[in-house]
């Protein structure tokens, strides 16, 4: 028999966990989707970054709860959404995924908060949904060449590694944890702030069948999330862009999207780097609070 698929280890105190199923008949690869659910108030959706999860943003929710309904999204296949074969995991497949929380679950005046690949998709999904998207906070947004390539020569050394045609896939299945580890701390300013039990989840979840391909299919997109670039200026609803002072984007990276989106707010977090919800969620919830 196969091995049951595993169950998360991290408890958000006042969050529920939920999932919404494909449409009934639909002959794509939709996959159902697990979405974390806290608070009450107007609705504001969080989506996390590369290789993580809902539980990303395990800090932040308790701390925005008592003003927003927080619903926090396990993108498709990432997490504990269902990992479908044959399923793309490009920027217009997994902006199809965010759509369909906002639209299934029917919400609307949403304040769409994303980090890193999350802040990309929240930036492309507003611009798809301008009716139901009342402003977007995009952080780090993960839209430039290189992308995780740039934390340090480990995280190139395995993403070279995991891009490489025909070894690609089996590197993908190997994740030592001291690897893990080094590699998420080169996204942060303050290392103490990636906490044990988060890395022990992250690997838990990517022993889940099928899920090496998954994140090997993640990498291959950066050149889509950079691609979605060309829909910024379409996008109407108030932005708020935020960066690390130490995110892997550089200030030509960070000034090309202030120029694509020149009527947006602009924050830059001292000594952060590209996890700002792992190292500074009390920020963003003065952030997110001070707009509710």
């Amino acid at each position: 028999m196969p091995s049951p698929e595993p169950r998360p280890t991290i408890h958000i105190p006042g969050t529920t966990s939920h999932t919404i199923g494909p449409h009934t008949g639909h002959r794509s690869h939709e996959g159902t989707l697990r979405y974390l659910k806290a608070g009450m108030g107007a609705p504001v959706v969080l989506l996390h970054t590369v290789r993580t999860q809902a539980e990303h943003f395990r800090s932040l929710i308790p701390l925005i709860s008592d003003q927003y309904t927080v619903y926090a999204l396990d993108l498709p296949g990432m997490g504990y959404s269902e990992i479908v074969p044959g399923a793309s995991y490009d920027e217009p497949a997994m902006r199809a995924g965010v759509k369909r929380l906002l639209t299934e679950l029917d919400l609307h005046d949403v304040t769409l908060v994303g980090e890193s690949m999350g802040a990309v998709l929240a930036l492309s999904t507003a611009a798809d949904l301008p009716e139901r998207v009342r402003r977007v906070v995009a952080m780090n947004t993960y839209d430039f060449p290189g992308g995780i390539a740039r934390s340090s020569l480990l995280a190139r050394v395995v993403v070279t590694g995991v891009l490489t045609p025909g070894v690609g896939p089996v590197i993908a299945g190997v994740e030592p944890k001291p690897a893990l580890r080094r590699i998420l701390q080169g996204g942060l300013g303050d290392k103490a702030a990636l906490r044990a039990d988060y890395v022990d989840e992250l690997l838990q979840v990517g022993s889940r069948p099928g899920y090496p391909t998954v994140a090997r299919a993640v990498y291959q997109s950066l050149p889509s999330l950079i691609a979605a670039r060309s829909r910024y200026p379409e996008i109407k609803a108030p932005v708020h862009l935020v960066y690390g002072e130490k995110d892997w984007s550089r200030p030509s990276d960070r000034k090309a999207n202030k120029e694509l989106l020149p009527a947006a707010d602009f924050t830059q977090v001292p000594g952060a780097g590209h996890f700002i919800a792992l190292e500074r969620p009390d920020i963003l919830a003065d952030l997110l609070n001070a707009l509710a």
